[in-house]
């Protein structure tokens, strides 16, 4: 069937090329309220055909992809506008979207090299579309603001409020919260802002296309900070880029700045962990209005990734201003079980084994959770009293090959393994991230070493999970 958007596309394509169009399909929008088209030409020449109502939103856009052209980014090409009926042609850039590579490339929850090094050419474009292209944009025509102002970013932290929060039942002070946020912008707000923000610059708006990246849908953009969309597209929640990938990404992106840029590092993540913060509260906020109140239950399922991604930064960065609200709605956030399995995502647990010594006292949980369990390892035997294990570590064969031969210990690590199967099962089954397990002994030498290393193999061929390895006492003695 032709509706009258189909055949005003069509109308406009063949004024444009001079010929018929063989073919009109209607193309998925992923929650815009622009109608996208394919539209195949009696040669074969597909375009794209967009209609928006928006006269604003479509002036953005289309001033915006002719300015990036002439800058040398890629963005597709306009080929024929009419202003009047909100209808446009553009450049096919094919189907394939760096997330639907993201998520066709990864297999068993990895990360290859080879989608690393697309990231790393899309982040080290960056700079360019931010700067060089930026300083000679004409940013009269931003939509709907001239810049990411405070007002910009009290929309977006109000949006968070009333369509996550609330919606999520998470309670808070209004009042408080109101105080943290002007705290918060105020403190946002001093940072360099001249320069292009795409605003929504994230997996999803990156094509990628005769084996290079294009991007997409920036007619949002506006003048703005750096930091807000390096921290866009490191932390797309859907995308659940690995922390050493982001931090490698990031310094990718620091040294492909520095080309064009002047800047102190220190300075760039004083205010870069805040924005990171902004813009995980931003998509939360689209989350919860279109999952929550519009019904789009599919929305829901990037909300377990960005709970994470926030407990991440609660636990890392260390923010400058005090926001007590703020961080108490945070931490509320975090130790939700119900927004852990919102959409049946599936998480990958972190397990933290360590040895320490009682000498020094048990270790301190840095997540902030406060859990976890503690095993006392003095009832076991002991090698270090003999004269030849007493300079050896529960690494040393000698003393594997000694406690190995202990049927208590046999015993008490089998028990351990199975009560720690519990609430490993459990954690997963409710999208909790991350368990401790820390192994005491008199000097956190021997006992406490061999069983944590027992305990990480056991685990590691049952389970997929992340299992990292402390010895806490024989790092200290390194240093």
């Amino acid at each position: 069937m032709i509706t009258p958007v189909k055949q005003q596309l069509i109308d406009l394509y063949e004024k444009w090329s001079g010929l018929s169009v063989n073919q009109i399909s209607q193309m998925n929008a992923h929650g815009s309220d622009r109608q996208y088209f394919r539209l195949s030409g009696r040669d074969g020449h597909t375009v794209i055909g967009v209609q928006n109502d928006d006269r604003r939103e479509n002036l953005a856009f289309l001033t915006f992809s002719k300015q990036f052209r002439e800058y040398g980014i890629d963005v597709p090409e306009i080929y024929a506008e009419d202003e009047n009926l909100g209808i446009y042609l553009e450049q096919d850039l094919g189907d394939v979207t760096l997330f639907e590579y993201l998520t066709s490339m990864r297999k068993d929850k990895d990360f290859p090299q080879q989608l690393v090094d697309v990231y790393e050419q899309v982040i080290r474009t960056l700079p360019r579309l931010q700067i060089t292209a930026g300083r000679k944009l004409n940013f009269d025509v931003c939509y709907p603001r001239p810049s990411f102002d405070k007002q910009s970013m009290m929309w977006d932290l109000n949006y968070f409020k009333y369509y996550f929060l609330k919606l999520a039942k998470i309670p808070f002070d209004e009042q408080y919260l109101e105080n943290d946020f002007h705290e918060f912008t105020d403190f946002l707000l001093t940072a360099e802002r001249n320069f292009f923000l795409f605003r929504d610059f994230q997996s999803r708006n990156i094509m990628l296309f005769d084996g290079r990246p294009y991007f997409i849908d920036y007619q949002g953009g506006r003048r703005g900070a750096l930091q807000y969309d390096v921290a866009s597209l490191l932390f797309d929640a859907k995308a659940d880029i690995p922390q050493d990938v982001r931090d490698y990404l990031l310094e990718a992106y620091l040294d492909s700045l520095a080309q064009t840029h002047q800047f102190e590092k220190t300075e760039f993540m004083q205010y870069y962990y805040g924005y990171v913060f902004v813009r995980i509260m931003q998509a939360l906020g689209a989350y919860g209005f279109r999952g929550f109140y519009e019904r789009k239950e599919h929305f829901l399922k990037s909300v377990p990734f960005a709970i994470r991604n926030l407990e991440w930064l609660l636990q890392t960065a260390d923010l400058p201003v005090r926001l007590p609200a703020l961080s108490d709605a945070w931490t509320r956030l975090v130790r939700s079980s119900f927004l852990r399995t919102l959409g049946n995502a599936q998480l990958k647990l972190r397990l933290r084994i360590q040895s320490f010594s009682y000498r020094r006292g048990i270790p301190v949980d840095e997540t902030g959770h406060g859990g976890g369990f503690v095993f006392d390892c003095r009832s076991l035997p002991n090698p270090g009293r003999q004269e030849k294990y007493k300079h050896l570590t529960g690494n040393d064969k000698p003393v594997i090959e000694f406690l190995k031969k202990e049927p208590a210990v046999e015993q008490f690590l089998t028990d351990i393994a199975r009560l720690i199967a519990g609430s490993i099962e459990n954690y997963q089954k409710r999208n909790f991230t991350d368990l401790m397990v820390s192994f005491g002994c008199t000097g956190g030498q021997h006992r406490s070493v061999y069983c944590a290393n027992n305990l990480a193999e056991i685990l590691k061929n049952k389970y997929d999970i992340d299992i990292s390895l402390r010895h806490r006492e024989q790092e200290l003695k390194e240093h």
